[in-house]
């Protein structure tokens, strides 16, 4: 939550955008009122020129009515674009906040790694340039045009109101019976396209091992769902919609017939009759219209709720203040790390502290919160209570873009980004002569540095999208060149040699011995033994919680004697004769 009175980045643009509405409203009020030339160019013509036969009155009101439809299509064109740029400026504005609060969630909750937050910006977007605004803006203004049929004879106005009532009733029948649809809808699109995304980002498994014809058949079910909504909003929208469109048409007749008995009874003008039912027509459109556009208008909404419940919370980054640069000391304050849904936590009060230049093993068995304990100290997620500090600061606090001066960190999960090595290695930092030289330096750290130079451009080969043309042993080094770069206080490696082979840990062994002489503090997440000699410190994590924390010899010494004590003791048999 956002501190009282600090306005997130959501609300500052609804609100610039509010002020910008203020000159739609004007240009929507001109153009509701130049609206009325149509009937009441046809009202003159019926009262004035057929019963005067005067062509100079013809021609005047001709060239007036001309005027005002050219002017009002003037105003038309100038409207659609005042929409278009405040679309435009709502996107740059929001967009990079929506990327930063969805990489902020996903680190967060794995689970929830989608870009949905900008696709809704843009159907939002696209709601606001386009044509389902239009019965919004123009909809206060109906008034204008059913005291216009009053003026004409009260029977009108009241006919005509009538009509109103029962178009807005549909509109609201509309709303109650496709929000529903409407929802599920979204929610099982949501899903189908999360589980299409995922099976993209592993094909080569689902191909190698014949599964695609299982995951359709999972995935059918949830898009034929969606499918379903969608369909059954259409359907009965465009059944309200029919209804909506036969009313509209049948209230037409209706003011036409009743005007021709007023006619007929000299209480009204035939040019009153014309006139009443092209200002109803005009009155009621806007309804019309919103029920024919009213699952985009859902739509719309609904995207709107989920972008507030995203950015709503999110500020704008301002400029970063750097912070010094942290010794490397690293304290570890009774750390608890809730489980989503409830259960067990994952992290049950974790304490340990390390001082600038001990390199600590972190260990145990699987599931038992070796990487959800890295991805915290590291300050990707954050603690439910507790405190992890590098250099006094904590890093959940730490504003990111300063804080990962001072990090290294390589995940499990190895994620290149297309683009050059030298590229991926400075983070994709503007790169110019010295920038590069940080990029080579960390490239010789990680004894990665002769394997660039055989790629076939070097550091600026492009290695695709993930590193999709480099092996996995080769995208771990440049990963751990790219934790290296710009000289890190904290490196925290989470199991670094798991795709390395030989020369690789040679490599990895050789840089660890580095970073002691350098004073860096580090973390590793390790499995193999043969890491284990650059180590000081050794930390066991036994579901969660710090089953063994020492010196390395000590904690080693603590495994074996327990592993002996577990062994089961051999016994002799009794032989019989």
């Amino acid at each position: 939550m956002l501190p009282p009175g600090d306005r997130s980045s959501l609300q500052a643009v609804m609100a610039e955008l509010r002020r910008a509405a203020w000159p739609l409203v004007a240009f929507s009020a001109a153009i509701n009122v130049l609206m009325l030339t149509t009937a009441l160019y046809m009202l003159q013509v019926y009262n004035r020129v057929l019963s005067s036969h005067s062509l100079e009155t013809l021609t005047a009101l001709t060239v007036m009515a001309v005027v005002a439809l050219l002017t009002l299509s003037i105003l038309e064109v100038v409207r659609s674009q005042l929409l278009v740029k405040a679309g435009t400026w709502m996107n740059g504005r929001l967009s990079p906040v929506l990327l930063s609060a969805s990489i902020e969630q996903a680190a967060r909750t794995p689970s929830g790694r989608d870009g949905r937050a900008l696709r809704d910006l843009e159907q939002f977007r696209s709601f606001l340039t386009g044509s389902g605004i239009f019965p919004i803006l123009d909809a206060p203004w109906a008034p204008i045009f059913f005291a216009a049929i009053f003026l004409l004879h009260p029977w009108l106005g009241w006919l005509a109101l009538s009509g109103g009532v029962a178009l807005f009733a549909l509109a609201v029948l509309t709303e109650f019976v496709t929000r529903g649809p409407v929802a599920e809808a979204g929610g099982a699109q949501a899903k189908a396209y999360a589980q299409a995304e995922a099976a993209m980002r592993n094909a080569e498994a689902i191909q190698a091992m014949g599964m695609l014809k299982a995951l359709m058949r999972n995935w059918k079910p949830v898009q034929a769902a969606a499918a379903e909504g969608q369909a059954i909003a259409s359907v009965r929208s465009a059944v309200l919609a029919a209804a909506a469109r036969f009313l509209r048409l049948g209230l037409q007749i209706g003011v036409l017939g009743l005007g021709a008995y007023l006619a007929i009874h000299s209480e009204a003008s035939p040019g009153a009759m014309v006139a009443a039912s092209i200002l109803m027509g005009r009155a009621l459109a806007p309804v019309e219209q919103a029920i024919g556009t009213w699952k985009g208008v859902l739509a719309a909404r609904s995207a709107y709720r989920r972008l507030a419940a995203i950015a709503g919370a999110q500020r704008e980054e301002g400029p970063v203040l750097p912070l010094p640069r942290p010794e490397g000391r690293l304290l570890v304050e009774n750390v608890i790390l809730a489980r989503q849904g409830g259960g067990e936590p994952i992290l049950k009060g974790i304490s340990f502290q390390l001082e600038p230049g001990e390199v600590m093993a972190l260990i145990g068995p699987s599931a038992a919160g070796k990487t959800s304990l890295a991805r915290l100290l590291v300050g990707a997620w954050t603690p439910s209570a507790g405190r992890a500090l590098l250099g006094g600061m904590d890093v959940a606090q730490w504003a990111a873009e300063d804080r990962g001066r001072h990090v290294g960190y390589l995940p499990l999960d190895i994620e290149l980004f297309a683009g050059t090595v030298a590229e991926n290695i400075a983070r994709f930092q503007e790169l110019d002569e010295l920038s590069f030289q940080d990029v080579v330096r960390a490239a010789r750290e990680a004894g990665v540095h002769e394997l660039i130079k055989g790629l076939p451009k070097g550091y600026h080969t492009e290695i695709g999208d993930a590193g999709a043309v480099l092996s996995g042993g080769q995208r771990q080094r440049i990963a751990l060149a790219r934790a290296l770069y710009g000289d890190p206080a904290f490196l925290l490696l989470d199991e670094p040699n798991s795709n390395l082979d030989r020369d690789g840990e040679e490599a990895l062994n050789g840089a660890l011995k580095t970073f002691k002489a350098a004073g860096k503090t580090v973390v590793l997440v390790a499995h193999r033994s043969n890491i284990m000699e650059t180590v000081d410190k050794v930390l066991v994590l036994q579901r969660g919680q710090v089953d063994l924390f020492g010196p390395r010899d000590d904690v080693l010494r603590a495994m074996a004697d327990r592993a002996r004590r577990a062994a089961p003791v051999p016994t002799l048999g009794v032989v019989k004769g």
